[in-house]
């Protein structure tokens, strides 16, 4: 984003007095790193209440503010997993000042362009190399795995998650309550899912690790992507962020290349000694049943996203992740109930791209 003497006017507050706050908390920090409070900008938002902003520096640097209320947001997992990160050998953003009571924090800018941003869907071999790149830094990153340090990935969390499934996509956004036999399968198939997924060995899960949150290095000799949007990290299923990296929420590949990528994490996972099953047919469909768990979490989180937190553009994505439950269930016998219900509901009244469904 350009400079602007009057930039830090781009950026709005709700709240007066949390805006006064911050500007005594920016005139504290500044000095250390040379900050030039004017060019204060918007850098970007996620999901959460979170949102991000840039900040100029000395000797031309830049610096990403996190603010991230606190009544509505807590910092300490994403301090406590930038560490691991770090220690693990990953390029992740130093934190240089966090004001845990307000919930601002000074971070390293690892870059404007995300990795979403430099590929092309419509040339995978083009995109080999960065994708080489992201399964080098989930390798890293796995390799450093500990029990007992981030939350377990385990059975109520599972369950938790695919609930948003029946209880926003469903309900909230398609207006379809499922009683009696049709949500007796539902369950039954969820805990075929759990099951299936929990028999993988754990490691440490990044949990959103895709395109979207990997980011290109402003330094050109710097080999590693950046790694972002990590505080939600947990202990849990091996083939997780695989199925999260080649299964994405914003971006759809063909399954030669979807395949050719999971080999090639397989074998470098398999090299380094990472606990994934020494036939690659067992590991990928172990990937799949995993893919389909996340799938049908994330299509209820968008429509959450849509229709409590206003956001609709989240919504907009749906059908990939109904292209992603489809194929999945239409692969496994143990699946068809799942499969037969998604047709079902997918075939009722329609609601067209990201509209407000019935409520």
């Amino acid at each position: 984003m350009s400079d602007s003497a009057s930039s830090s006017s781009m950026v709005a507050w709700s709240d007066s007095r949390r805006e006064a706050a911050f500007h005594a908390w920016l005139a504290r920090v500044a000095p250390a790193h040379q900050l030039q409070p004017a060019t204060v900008r918007p850098a970007s938002a996620d999901a959460s209440f979170r949102r991000y902003l840039r900040v100029d520096g000395g000797g031309g640097r830049s610096y990403v503010i996190m603010d991230a209320p606190p009544e509505r947001e807590d910092c300490a997992p994403f301090v406590k997993v930038a560490g691991l990160m770090a220690e693990a050998g990953l390029n992740v953003p130093r934190i240089l000042d966090w004001d845990a009571p307000q919930g601002f924090m000074l971070l390293d800018d690892l870059g404007t362009q995300t990795m979403i941003e430099v590929v092309d869907a419509a040339d995978p071999a083009a995109s080999q190399a960065l994708y080489t790149q992201a399964i080098d830094a989930l390798i890293a990153w796995q390799l450093a795995s500990k029990p007992g340090v981030l939350p377990p990935y385990d059975q109520a969390l599972l369950a938790r998650e695919l609930s948003l499934f029946p209880d926003w996509y469903l309900q909230k956004h398609r207006g379809i309550v499922l009683e009696g036999k049709k949500r007796e399968t539902l369950d039954a198939q969820f805990q075929l899912i759990m099951q299936r997924n929990l028999a993988s060995p754990s490691v440490y899960v990044h949990r959103d690790f895709m395109p979207r949150n990997l980011m290109i290095p402003r330094d050109p000799a710097e080999p590693r992507l950046g790694v972002l949007d990590f505080q939600d990290a947990v202990y849990g299923p091996v083939t997780y962020d695989i199925a999260c990296l080649m299964r994405d929420a914003f971006l759809s590949w063909d399954e030669e290349f979807v395949l050719d990528i999971t080999v090639r994490y397989w074998e470098k996972a398999l090299k380094a000694g990472l606990p994934v099953d020494a036939d690659f047919g067992e590991f990928y469909r172990a990937v799949e049943w995993m893919g389909l768990q996340r799938h049908l979490k994330v299509a209820g989180i968008f429509a959450r996203l849509t229709l409590r937190d206003g956001k609709p553009k989240y919504l907009a994505d749906a059908p990939r992740f109904i292209g992603y439950i489809r194929h999945a269930a239409g692969r496994y016998r143990e699946l068809a109930p799942l499969a037969r219900l998604v047709d079902e509901v997918e075939g009722s009244d329609a609601v067209s791209g990201y509209a407000f469904g019935r409520l």
